[in-house]
Parts: C-alpha cells; structure tokens; sequence
C-alpha cells in the first residue's frame, strides 16, 4: 500500500483522489465495501506574489503567498518597512499601515498585527543554511483563527533572505499578492467489521490519508492508512465482538476538514463511539512508538501495563495531538493516538523528503503489532474498560486547540 502511495496527495486535487480509490481498492480486496462522504474543502490559487525593496535600494526576493489572506491592490503595497520581532504590543508601536516581518505567526500574534493596522507581513521560512536546490519554500496559509480578525495580504521567505533582507536596512517595500479562493471536494472512506456480541457498541479508527503540498507524505501519513488498512485485514479475519469501523480522513492537513465533517455529519451515531484510535506517523526504521492518550488516565496505565507485559518499549503521554482524534475527543469520546516518531534526521515531516526510503516494512509491523493486541484486548474485552470521559484539563486544551472561546463553534 505505501508503495501504491508514492505520490503527492494535496487536498482537493487528483492527488487525493488516486489516493482514495487505491485505499478503495484495498478495502474491496477484503470482500467489503467502502462508504464514501463528501464535503467541501476552502482551497485557493497563489497567482501572483512578490516582494521588492524600492529604498534605499532596489532589490527583490523569491517568496510565496500566505493563502486566504487576501489579496493586495493591483499594484501591490507599497508602504514603509518595520521589524516587530515577536509583534508583543511594544514591538507593534509605529507599525501602522507599514509592512512587517514578524518572526511567527501564531494566532495571539496575527491578531496583534490587525489591531495594530499593519498593511502587510512578512514571515520566514526554514533555517538559515537550507540550500534552495534541495529544500522547497514552505507553502503557507492563514486558518479560521487568523482570519476571524479580519485578512492581511502576507508573504513567507527564506531564512536567508528574510537576513539578507534585514541587512539591507529598507525603507519602503513593495508587497503584491492575488490568490483566487475556492472550495474544492474531498471525501472520507469508510468501512467496518460488526461486532458478533455488541454490535452497537462501535471502536472508531481514523488515520488521515491526505499530504502537504510537494510531499508524498510516507512517514505523515500513507504508514499510518497503511496500518489501519492491516488492522481491517486483522479483523476481517478474526470478527470481533464489538464493531469495528475504519476512517479514512481527508484533507486532515488543511485543518481535520474529514474528521470535523464526520462528527458533524454523523452526530446521531456518536453516542455508540465507545474509542477512538487514532494513526498518525509511522514506519521510520530508527524512531520510537508513542502513545497519546486523550481519555482518563486509567487507559495510560493499561497501556503502560500492556506494553511492559509484552515487551514492547514506547513512550506514553496524557495530552492532546493535533490530528483526527480531536474532533472525536471535542464530543467526549475518549481518544488514543498511536504515533511512532522519528529519531531527529532519521525522517522528515512536511517537506520534500518525507519519502520512503527510511521506512521499512518491518518498523510498520512493530507498530501495528501493538495497536492490534491492544485493539484485541479492548474491542474483545468482556466489559468495556474504557469510561466515556475526557479529562478536564484535556478538555481545556480541546477548547484552546479549536479556539472555542474566540470562536462561535459547535
């Protein structure tokens, strides 16, 4: 399957969809049937985006334009230069109407830049020394929780120029960029095993099978559709008491746009949702399987038991992980996410060389190994051990993840 795979798979373009029906395929292969569900996915189109200092003197950069942020006048922004650092509202003093280079751009500080009155920003990108021949200029874009504040046309460039540029000590830039904005379609694939003794009773399993632009995603997360596509194999084979049902999520990495459509699509069903089992990076040779969990601490302790018993090393944390168990865990179904990291430089995430070469079959193995013994033991357990609670201060951390207090969500 991962070899299948081998592609980019972008939200909302063919990519995704190849990579839908090989998954589709698969699931035939098993004498079942897949369920598709469709929805809506914003997209946009950079078609234009540059960055020139006019003074003092006349010099241009490569940059790419931060989607959903608007576009500028015909002839660009042409407007005074500031560095604001970290944009704390000290830096942001005298930025109005200037163009900025912040050093990031989380939400807190986006929305420091609006109410400052900024007419455009610029962010960097990677690291200093990246060579542009085998490194690619991250492609960006603003969410919900930027734009709710209002739009502002913003570029990203790389670490090198952003210095080079700073050197130059400029005085007036120059900022043009115009996108079209649209929506695109992407789907979820479904498929599941009923349950012989509680069929009522469901264990969800998700793993997103969409990619980042000029990624083929192997490690994020082809490994981990790969995984949830054995597991149904496992349990094709050996029916288990409870039913199983399996989540292919589009469009995961333009915002859980599959995950959040299926809780929302299917709130009538979600009473029944006893677990959610979340894949999500997986297969590097040299890495360590982790497990996080979102529900009460008692599952950390019956993993930590479960893996001592077998022989099985991985690390264990109690917290939130951004990827489809979210939008399970925001309606109190309690989550687990099994994620095999990548020791530092052993893989690559988000770029261009998140390929297969450093993963192997055998490291997908031993990580779905573990998910179908713990899966066994909990899908075939005589009670369900597992309580329907989330812990208060996951909860928390649910809410400030999905901006629930600076955003009207369900």
């Amino acid at each position: 399957t991962l070899k299948k795979m081998n592609f980019i798979r972008l939200s909302t373009t063919d990519g995704e969809k190849k990579g839908a029906d090989i998954i589709s395929e698969e699931i035939k292969q098993t004498g079942l049937e897949p369920v598709y569900e469709y929805f809506k996915v914003p997209c946009y189109e950079i078609v234009k985006a540059s960055l020139e200092v006019l003074e003092p003197n006349r010099m241009s950069f490569n940059v790419k334009g931060y989607g959903y942020s608007g576009n500028s006048a015909k002839d660009g922004i042409i407007a005074d230069f500031k560095y604001v650092e970290t944009a704390d509202e000290i830096d942001l003093i005298d930025a109005k109407g200037k163009i900025v280079l912040v050093s990031s751009l989380g939400y807190e500080t986006y929305e420091r830049l609006v109410k400052a009155g900024v007419a455009g920003f610029i962010t960097p990108s990677g690291d200093y020394f990246d060579d542009p021949k085998k490194t690619d200029l991250d492609e960006r874009m603003l969410r919900k929780g930027h734009i709710q504040n209002g739009q502002i046309p913003g570029v990203c460039i790389r670490m090198k120029d952003a210095v080079n540029l700073m050197k130059s000590e400029p005085k007036k830039i120059q900022l043009v960029l115009e996108q079209k904005e649209d929506e695109g379609d992407s789907k979820n694939i479904i498929t599941e095993v009923k349950g012989t003794k509680y069929p009522d009773e469901v264990i969800v399993y998700t793993a997103h099978y969409d990619s980042v632009v000029f990624s083929k995603g192997m490690y994020d997360n082809a490994a981990g559709s790969a995984i949830l596509l054995e597991l149904l194999r496992y349990f094709v084979k050996n029916p288990p008491l409870r039913t199983v049902r399996f989540i292919w999520c589009g469009s995961e990495e333009r915002g859980l746009f599959g995950s959040k459509n299926y809780v929302k699509e299917n709130a009538d069903k979600l009473d029944n949702i006893k677990l959610c089992i979340n894949v999500d990076l997986a297969g590097p040779v040299i890495g360590r399987d982790t497990a996080i969990v979102l529900a009460e601490e008692k599952l950390c302790h019956m993993i930590e038991y479960m893996y001592k018993e077998i022989g099985h090393p991985m690390s264990l944390r109690h917290d939130i992980y951004s990827s489809d168990s979210i939008p399970f865990a925001d309606k109190g179904i309690p989550a687990v996410n099994f994620v095999r990291y990548g020791a530092p430089g052993a893989v690559s995430c988000h770029t261009r060389n998140d390929v297969i070469d450093p993963i192997s079959a055998k490291s997908l193995e031993y990580t779905a190994s573990f998910v179908a013994q713990f899966s066994d033991r909990i899908v075939n357990a005589y009670m369900f051990p597992v309580a329907r609670e989330i812990p208060e201060e996951l909860v928390k951390k649910i809410d400030k993840y999905l901006l629930k207090k600076q955003l009207k969500t369900d």
